[in-house]
């Protein structure tokens, strides 16, 4: 199998990259090479595949849907798998998000939740089309996505001048920078539509974790000053932080964004769900009220039936408690990092373990995971472990080892110092 002919990659510099490994199949928690090599995936797959590969159940609902549906148009027709799972996301979500709008990656989630918020506004007779959004912030590669995402994390630099207009603000931690929030919403109100954030956790920023008091402050926020408010659980949805959704109850957005575990990781699907007052702002006697968006293959049946059953092994199979295990597993393993020069941090949220590097040097990385069997994928600064719910203790014990063992001969390497660390 020839690797780069005809194919151009994600993130990759084509001229000097070395050629990705071909993959053959995958099964549970490991990935199959061409060669016969095996790896544990210590990424889901970039945080969708929180069931494993190929869970018997996702895979019998999608054969079943190919029998009878295999795709329709969403447009002046509906279908029972895309109503099924509209109705169970709602009835899973916080607050009173009741609008379900499917797409099919987390970017367009977050594209079309920038729509709805400007046209929010424009249907109640206001023009605002600017953004709140967070230093250190992720939301996505395409053009207004990447708008609210902050440059400082190096995604997305060679695109400045295309940005929608946008303020980006420290997350609210503390009286300091919840001042200087209130000070940005109350100066530029009439102007800004919408606030979105990462709850809990920003993602592809670098792992940053943030406390429930930070969304409760955004929310007080949003509402002193009368602007929409935005959640991106595109990573952080169904389980990764160790609760189903990392919204607050009491903080809940006015729109979410769904994607990446939504389907068990089996197929594209997302979601931005809206409140029913935002709702209503859409719904009159004018045709153009109406939100203009229709990705070509939103609410895919099969894309749907595979969310269903993954919403199923939610209901049936102990997922929650296998997040809260791997979590205390996590935290009892890495922390041997902590002990290393040139480690500033180490920190656990659900199934996310995150090594965070003095430098950013992570992907220097790689090479040395492969080497041990596993398939970790640091980035910047952080060595990090997001893995499958379904992982077993042994698995896991080898990822947190093959961390432990990696950054600990970084460590001695750059400090050149006796290494401390003893890996689990």
């Amino acid at each position: 199998m020839t690797c780069i002919d005809a194919l151009w990659l994600p993130y990759t510099q084509m001229a000097t990259a070395p050629a990705p490994l071909p993959v053959v199949g995958a099964q549970g928690v490991r990935i199959r090479l061409a060669d016969g090599r095996e790896l544990i995936d210590g990424i889901s797959s970039w945080w969708t595949m929180c069931h494993g590969y190929r869970h018997p159940h996702i895979v019998a609902a999608v054969k079943a849907q190919l029998d009878t549906l295999p795709h329709v148009m969403f447009a002046g027709l509906v279908h029972e798998p895309a109503l099924k799972l509209a109705r169970r996301l709602v009835k899973l979500l916080p607050g009173t998000l009741e609008r379900v709008f499917f797409s099919e990656s987390g970017s367009v989630a977050v594209e079309v939740a920038l729509k709805i918020a400007v046209q929010y506004w424009r249907n109640r007779g206001e023009d605002r089309h600017a953004f709140v959004a967070f230093k250190d912030g992720y939301h996505g590669d395409t053009l207004g996505a990447l708008s609210v995402t902050d440059p400082g994390c190096g995604f997305h630099a060679a695109m400045s001048a295309y940005r929608v207009p946008q303020f980006f603000a420290a997350l609210p931690r503390d009286a300091a920078t919840r001042a200087a929030l209130d000070d940005l919403l109350e100066k530029h109100r009439l102007d800004i539509a919408a606030v979105i954030v990462e709850p809990r956790v920003q993602g592809a920023g670098g792992m940053r974790f943030h406390d429930l008091a930070t969304l409760r402050a955004i929310r007080a926020a949003c509402d002193e000053h009368g602007v929409l408010l935005i959640h991106d659980e595109i990573m952080t949805g169904f389980g990764r932080t160790g609760q189903m959704f990392a919204s607050p109850a009491d903080a809940p957005p006015d729109i979410l964004c769904l994607s990446k575990a939504l389907t068990g990781g089996t197929l594209p699907l997302a979601a931005t769900v809206a409140s029913d007052h935002v709702f209503a702002a859409f719904c009159s006697a004018r045709a153009e009220d109406a939100l203009m968006h229709g990705p070509t293959f939103m609410a895919n049946p099969l894309a749907c039936a595979a969310a269903n059953a993954s919403l199923d092994l939610f209901e049936t199979e102990p997922r929650l408690e296998q997040v809260a295990a791997i979590e205390a597993q996590m935290k009892r393993e890495l922390a041997p990092c902590r002990a290393l020069p040139g480690v500033s941090d180490v920190r656990v949220m659900g199934a996310i373990g995150v090594v965070q590097l003095e430098h950013p040097v992570a992907a220097a990385l790689r090479p040395a995971f492969i080497e041990r069997g596993v398939w970790v994928r640091p980035f910047g600064d952080i060595v990090y472990l997001t893995p499958p719910f379904v992982i077993e203790p042994a698995d896991l014990s080898t990822l947190a080892t093959a961390v432990c063992e990696v950054v600990a001969e970084w460590s001695k390497q750059v400090h050149r110092l006796p290494c401390p660390i003893s890996t689990p």
